[in-house]
């Protein structure tokens, strides 16, 4: 036994696959083992009622005997969890109820010697092949109850996440910042990753319990030709021919191997048991439904610094900023989505956004906080000062920016220093007073310059270099009716 390995079989009712929500009953290989345990009980059982049997047997002579041999005459419960082969359980039953039969005209008077040796053997051994059973069927039952909560949690998400890719690609991808395909996508792997880590935890338990099963079905055959033994000892002061048939059921137990039984059970039921060399299930092997769709693929993301929003505050903090297709900027503590919940702690809708050219490694953007978190509450419109690692890398946010806000066309200037752009989608009546207000939303430089909707775009650095103020003033009535330039 000692040197004999056993490979068990691929069992194809618990392979996990690359589903995220895998249609297997985690209780299926618990509720096998429980049964086998079951049918050890039983078993053990029917040897109990046999000593028990016995004791009437000695005190009432031979007609008694015929009781004995009725305790065993019928197959045993849960059969099929036995070899039915010569040199296993149900073989040693067989072997019993010949040598019984043959001691219903044997006399004993050893009631008394059976009760208080014997016995007690065969009922400790039931009382452990019960405790056994329970710590199988309570103690999994809790992990595989905990599996089942934690998929119709994942399956909820990932349905969530097919809603919310459907409304992108049906409002244009005007979506609230919890709704953004993005961020529930990331919500469905923080999901997944706790299933994943309650599976492999029930499979490990699963795998604990099924290894210890060889070894406990060797102590249960052991105690078992323990209690022969002992019964064979005690009926040792009958006739020659009671001992010789009571020996002959000891040699029929002690034949069994200790692993006899569990190397039948494995080869006949070896598919249904988990395999032990199968590899853990992972969260990048998983694939889910629209887990590429493009909503979900950020146009850039990364590290920044970026001020603090508190003036009592200085210096500045690194978050983690993504610019998503449904034209948020997002900003995250980090980029792990497993730790903890990846929900924004701050987001911007980039349109509404007045949004400033770089200047050198550093950009600004002034929106509204939509994130619903509490500081968005208390802070409203707010301008943030990013830095980015490098000038390149800033320019490279600049124009992720334009590209999520919708902006077109080139960056409108309005000093040497401090470049700027606008966006905006409304119109502006020609009104001087309105012209020297601050735009509320779009690209901007430092310093506060008239509205570009009162030049015609295509005259207006021309003919303000050309002609000057006058010619300025000549093409406002033809800009009248135009929109705001848009840029990018």
């Amino acid at each position: 036994m000692s040197g004999d390995t056993q490979k068990l079989p691929l069992r194809q009712g618990t392979t996990m696959s690359d589903e995220a929500v895998p249609d297997i009953d985690p209780s299926t290989t618990a509720g096998l083992l429980a049964d086998r345990l079951q049918a050890w009980k039983h078993a053990v059982g029917y040897l109990e009622s046999y000593v028990e049997a016995l004791e009437k047997v000695h005190r009432a002579h031979a007609k008694e005997y015929e009781k004995v041999l009725k305790t065993i005459s019928h197959p045993l419960k849960e059969g099929a969890h036995f070899d039915q082969g010569l040199g296993g359980v149900a073989g040693f039953f067989e072997n019993m109820r010949v040598n019984t039969q043959a001691m219903v005209n044997s006399n004993s008077e050893t009631e008394k010697t059976l009760k208080g040796s014997v016995l007690p053997i065969l009922e400790r051994l039931h009382k452990e092949i019960k405790a056994k059973h329970k710590e199988v069927t309570h103690g999994v039952e809790k992990g595989a109850k905990e599996i089942e909560k934690a998929r119709n949690t994942t399956q909820k998400h990932i349905e969530l996440l097919g809603q919310q890719t459907a409304a992108f690609e049906s409002t244009g991808g005007r979506l609230s910042p919890t709704d953004d395909p993005y961020v529930v996508q990331r919500g469905v792997f923080y999901r997944l990753n706790k299933q994943v880590i309650e599976e492999n935890n029930h499979r490990n338990d699963l795998i604990s319990i099924q290894d210890g099963f060889k070894g406990f079905e060797a102590h249960v055959i052991q105690v078992i030709q323990q209690a022969i033994d002992a019964l064979n000892q005690v009926a040792g002061g009958q006739a020659e021919k009671m001992r010789a048939l009571y020996t002959d059921m000891l040699g029929a137990a002690q034949r069994i191997p200790p692993d006899f039984e569990w190397k039948g059970f494995v080869q006949r039921e070896g598919h249904r048991l988990v395999d032990p060399n199968e590899p853990p299930r992972s969260v990048d092997a998983i694939t889910f439904p629209n887990q590429n769709h493009s909503s979900t693929k950020p146009l850039i993301e990364g590290s920044l610094e970026r001020k603090s929003r508190n003036k009592l505050s200085w210096g500045t903090q690194s978050g983690y900023y993504v610019v998503t297709p449904s034209k948020y900027l997002h900003e995250f503590k980090d980029d792990d989505n497993l730790r903890h919940d990846p929900k924004p702690e701050l987001s911007i809708y980039l349109p509404d956004a007045v949004i400033s050219a770089p200047s050198g490694e550093k950009f600004h953007i002034k929106g509204k906080d939509k994130s619903k978190s509490f500081s968005s509450k208390l802070a409203g419109t707010s301008e943030l000062h990013f830095h980015a690692h490098s000038a390149a890398e800033a320019q490279k946010w600049f124009d992720a920016i334009r590209i999520a806000a919708g902006a077109t066309g080139p960056a409108y200037e309005s000093n040497p220093s401090s470049p700027a752009a606008t966006i905006s989608e409304t119109k502006t009546p020609l009104d001087t007073g309105a012209a020297q207000k601050e735009q509320e939303a779009g690209i901007t430089g430092g310093d506060t310059v008239s509205s570009p909707t009162e030049i015609s775009p295509a005259v207006t650095r021309q003919n303000t270099l050309k002609n000057g103020a006058p010619a300025a003033a000549s093409a406002a009535p033809a800009a009248a009716d135009e929109k705001k330039t848009t840029v990018a």
